[in-house]
């Protein structure tokens, strides 16, 4: 039976397709994504360490390039409106959408 997916998408206009990845990494970076950002705004420079001290170590075990999946969770948590850039922040910014 083939593993289920989550096609992920990115906000960036002119940066067309979609990344599919399976849908265990992009529940655990996505809770840990969210969990991160409920507890205040968060550098995205931040992000990855905060998401790698939420995730278990057989999680990180089997996760492969764990920046790489942030950066695509990331992105498609934009694209549904979970997730946005604070404007006028340098570095990025991330907060959780009202």
């Amino acid at each position: 039976m083939a593993e289920a997916k989550v096609a992920c998408r990115t906000p960036n206009p002119g940066k067309p397709g979609m990344t599919n990845i399976p849908k265990w990494k992009f529940d655990c970076i996505r809770a840990a994504i969210l969990d991160t950002l409920a507890e205040g705004d968060t550098a995205w420079s931040d992000l990855t360490e905060a998401v790698r001290a939420r995730l278990s170590e057989d999680e990180l075990a089997r996760m492969g390039k764990l920046r790489w999946f942030v950066v695509t969770v990331k992105l498609e948590l934009e694209v549904r409106g979970e997730i946005a850039r604070i404007p006028g922040r340098s570095p990025q910014m991330l907060t959780r959408a009202t």
